[in-house]
Formats: C-alpha cells, sequence, structure tokens
C-alpha cells in the first residue's frame, strides 16, 4: 500500500489545484491577523471560513480525483493487489494532501502570529473536518459510476451539513423553545461535524454567552475535559463510518 500510495501523493501535490488551495489558505489567514489586531475576532473570523471552504475544498477534489483515477485503479485491479489496498491508498493520499495543505495555509501562520489553546483546536477541528469530508466523498464518489452524480452527491453533503442542518436545528429549537430540550440539542450537534468543531471553538474563545441559555449548557459540557472528548471522539467516527461503509461497498463494486 505505501507505494501505491507514495506514487498517487507525488502526483497530487504536484497539480495546481493543490498549490492554489495551499496559497489561498495561507493569503486569507496572514489577512486576518493582519487586518484587526483582537487574535480572538480574526480567530473567529478565520473559523466560519475554514467550516465553509475546508469541507466544499475536501469533497470536490475528493471525488474529482477519485473519477478521474478510474483508469489507474482498473489498472492496479488488474494486478496482485487487494482492493483493500487500493481504495485506503487512495484515501490517505487524498488526505494527507489536503491536510498538508491546511497545516501550511493554516497552521503555520496561526502559531506563528496568534498562538493559543484556541488556535490549537481550531487547527485540529480543520484537520479533522478535511478528513471528515474526504470520507463523505469516497463514499458518494463509490456508489456511482456517474462523474457528474458523484460530484453532485457530495456537494449535497457539504450543502446539508453547513447549510441545511443549522436551519432544521433553528427550527426545532424555535418550535420547542417553552420545552427543556438542552440535551436534545446536544445530540442534534453530534450528528453534525461542522457543528461540533464550530461549537468547540465558539466555547474555547469564549463566546458561549451568544448562543444564550443553550450556550451555557454546552459550555457545562464542551467545556469540560469530557466534552472535548466526547466532540473529537465523534469527529473520529464520522471519519470512520463513512471510510468502512465505502471501502465495503469498493470491496463490491463492479468495476
Amino acid at each position: 500500500m505505501s507505494k501505491i500510495a507514495k506514487y498517487v501523493l507525488y502526483d497530487i501535490v504536484r497539480s495546481r489545484f493543490i498549490l492554489f488551495y495551499t496559497v489561498f489558505l495561507l493569503v486569507v489567514t496572514f489577512s486576518m491577523y493582519s487586518l484587526d489586531t483582537d487574535p480572538g475576532k480574526s480567530t473567529l473570523s478565520l473559523l466560519n471560513i475554514i467550516l465553509l471552504v475546508v469541507p466544499l475544498v475536501s469533497v470536490i477534489f475528493t471525488t474529482t480525483h477519485f473519477f478521474n483515477s478510474y483508469e489507474f485503479i482498473e489498472l492496479l485491479l488488474s494486478q496482485p493487489v487487494t482492493r483493500r489496498t487500493i481504495f485506503l491508498a487512495e484515501f490517505f493520499s487524498v488526505a494527507s494532501a489536503l491536510a498538508l495543505s491546511f497545516l501550511i495555509g493554516v497552521a503555520f501562520p496561526m502559531l506563528l502570529l496568534a498562538y493559543s489553546e484556541a488556535t490549537l483546536f481550531l487547527i485540529l477541528s480543520g484537520l479533522l473536518l478535511t478528513l471528515v469530508f474526504v470520507s463523505l466523498a469516497f463514499l458518494a464518489s463509490v456508489i456511482t459510476r456517474d462523474k457528474a452524480k458523484g460530484i453532485g452527491m457530495a456537494l449535497l453533503f457539504w450543502i446539508y451539513f453547513t447549510l441545511i442542518y443549522d436551519g432544521l436545528i433553528l427550527y426545532i429549537v424555535y418550535s420547542f423553545s417553552d420545552y427543556p430540550i438542552e440535551k436534545i440539542t446536544l445530540l442534534l450537534s453530534s450528528l453534525n461535524p461542522v457543528d461540533l468543531a464550530r461549537i468547540v471553538i465558539l466555547l474555547k474563545l469564549d463566546l458561549s454567552a451568544l448562543m444564550g441559555y443553550t450556550g451555557a449548557f454546552y459550555k457545562s459540557f464542551f467545556g469540560s475535559n469530557l466534552g472535548i472528548i466526547y466532540s473529537f471522539l465523534f469527529l473520529l467516527v464520522w471519519i470512520g463510518a463513512p471510510l468502512l461503509i465505502a471501502l465495503r461497498k469498493f470491496a463490491r463494486k463492479d468495476i
């Protein structure tokens, strides 16, 4: 697997898309901390961008790369290599390339300009979100052989988790505002990896007051060590579950 992964990773790193993505993140991060003297406000502004851009780039690049590599995958399948090895090599190569871009474009300038506990959690959350949406994109890619449908399905994942899901949560909270639904909203937030990352960072920036009474409940839970462990464990589940489903489908897929 290591030889295949190295070859694929080397090919991905040389692509213009990865270079552009890295430079874009680098410029945006440096700009945010240059425009505002308050590191907390800059980190919050950068958080909003990361929660939208990182998942979007991850799903688009992953699905595009997977379908563009179909001939290469077919060639590998004709060799004495298991499907599991090929699939995991593709996953780790794509995930490593996007994670490396994130580290160079976001982690390096943040640690240089505004090192704090909040920035460390933002970096870790960004890396985990990258892996989550790479996993979801691989799942979308193996479900169908049609490139347009695969990209469309991956984009639906992004739209649902970054845009639609928050609207559903707000509707539920508004409709049942007279009832104690804090624990229910905690569970619902766990079903969205983007929300998990956002809540942890907001609490680390001490902005839970902006979330009202529910924010106080989140602070008592997510602000504790147990809450931090809970949120990151759920993010790991969001990485592993789609990846395992995609791996099983790829193993049985007629290519």
